[in-house]
């Protein structure tokens, strides 16, 4: 599976690139929300590893909400990894059509049960 990470804090990043590499998936890494949304446009993960608090012009909501409206990426599980754990931002991340939500410091473990979890929902892509 072609994983994207979303995480603005290089160790973090670097950590959930490792753990998910480590069971055999394809991972891209990003630092913001811009890069995320390109990455995901120019070739579409089949998860997004999501973090809410992102430097620039997009945060972790704003990019969910663009994920979901766009056709390619619409149905790509969004799971969200985030150190923001109120009741508010977990509805927010809910209504902008997030999957899970997972905050920090989170169980690797869990993390990589929801990932194969998932996978019975991703589509099955046919070659073009």
């Amino acid at each position: 599976m072609k994983i994207l990470v979303v995480e603005d804090q290089d160790s973090i990043r670097r950590m959930i690139e490792a753990l998910v590499t480590g069971r055999g998936h394809d991972v891209v890494g990003v630092a913001n929300g811009a890069k995320a949304l390109e990455a995901a446009m120019h070739d579409p993960p089949d998860i997004v590893l999501l973090d809410l608090n992102l430097p620039g012009a997009y945060d972790g909501f704003e990019v969910c909400r663009r994920l979901r409206m766009d056709p390619t990426t619409r149905t790509v599980p969004v799971v969200i990894i985030s150190a923001l754990d109120d009741a508010d931002s977990r509805a927010k991340a809910t209504h902008a059509g997030a999957t899970a939500f997972y905050s920090k410091p989170f169980s690797p473990i869990a993390l990589l049960k929801e990932i194969e979890s998932l996978k019975s929902v991703i589509p099955t892509k046919t070659p073009v």
